[in-house]
């Protein structure tokens, strides 16, 4: 019988590692994503460590006894509570970084899955003409979006952190890059969310009060998005097969690149709404655009044999929709009663 793997998800209560918990155990999922015999999973949630602290991360570590590590662990936030604390963002997730890579390597963990974002790219104002679409080469092309470099600089050491690792130490340590993310278990804080969730509960609140949906910004900007669920899977499947540095972007195709006003036409559309308006004068768009390409994604899992589909778009916000509107009263939405739902 061979030796389990014990896996531990920093992370693990919210969104991807929720995302991974349901593709792992979950009946329907296909059988080549679920949760295998000699496999053992460990969620951990925020009030277990600090992460910040390498004596709690160590006590962490010590508990479980990881032979693999899937990190999702971060300081997150949306567009405004980035451009209010790109330090914090900075620090405490270099803090956070350093300390579970480490301690990885001292516990002699065979290997690290890190989550790192799109963020971590170049600002496409005064990068190289050939910039798009972003690839796993272009990471330090240039400096990242103004808007949040704190967070970016923070994840893009991750994957200087795993170079290192890989040269000083021969370490299987390496990282998956998603594009914007959305599913269950979300963080629908009106305050600091991101954009599809934010969008839901300021179109929730509208339908529950009787008043108006009126999303900020223009609409203009694209994004690529991916289901929170798609990628679960994603990060399993590198956890088992994927053993080079070379990080991987996981993201929808290049062709399916939407602006923020399809996303709200789509989620009024979830919530049976028809009333939408637009406010063209708040707010702020943040970056304009940054789509990614996912062919070296897509040439390894055909050279893998793994015949992997994205959910559609439609299919995933309806899904989210149904989550969230089921699951309101439990679910991280803030105190709506501090905050502006103009």
């Amino acid at each position: 019988m061979s030796t389990p793997k014990v896996i531990l998800v920093t992370g693990g209560s919210g969104l991807v590692g929720q995302a991974m918990r349901h593709v792992l155990f979950d009946e329907k999922t296909e059988l080549a994503f679920r949760a295998q015999p000699d496999e053992v999973w460990h969620f951990m949630a925020s009030k277990e460590a600090d992460l910040r602290s390498p004596e709690e991360t160590e006590k962490l570590f010590e508990k479980y006894k990881p032979t693999h590590v899937v990190h999702l662990a971060a300081l997150v936030g949306g567009l405004f509570k980035n451009m209010s604390h790109n330090l914090s963002f900075l620090r405490d997730n270099i803090l956070i970084n350093d300390n579970v890579l480490n301690t990885s390597h001292k516990t002699n963990v065979q290997k690290v899955i890190s989550c790192l974002s799109t963020c971590v790219f170049p600002d496409g104002a005064g990068a190289p003409p050939d910039l798009y679409p972003l690839t796993e080469a272009k990471i330090h092309l240039g400096p990242p979006h103004s808007s949040n470099f704190g967070y970016s600089h923070a994840k893009r050491l991750v994957d200087v952190q795993n170079r290192a690792y890989k040269e000083q130490y021969g370490r299987n340590y390496t990282s998956a890059i998603p594009t914007n993310i959305f599913g269950p278990h979300d963080n629908y804080d009106l305050r600091d969310s991101h954009v599809i969730p934010g969008l839901m509960h300021k179109c929730y609140l509208a339908e529950k009060n009787g008043t108006v949906f009126q999303p900020a910004g223009s609409g203009r900007p694209l994004r690529q998005f991916i289901y929170s669920h798609d990628l679960a899977k994603v990060f399993i499947w590198m956890l088992r097969h994927y053993d080079d540095v070379e990080p991987l972007i996981v993201s929808v195709s290049e062709e399916q690149e939407v602006s923020i006003e399809y996303v709200v036409n789509k989620v009024v559309a979830a919530f049976q709404k028809n009333r939408a308006a637009r406010n063209e004068a708040a707010g702020s768009d943040g970056q304009f655009r940054k789509p990614t390409s996912n062919a070296k994604l897509r040439a390894v899992l055909e050279k893998s044999g793994v015949n992997f589909e994205f959910t559609p778009f439609e299919q995933a916000l309806q899904e989210s929709v149904d989550w969230f509107v089921e699951n309101y009263e439990t679910a991280r939405t803030g105190d709506v009663n501090q905050v502006s739902l103009l």
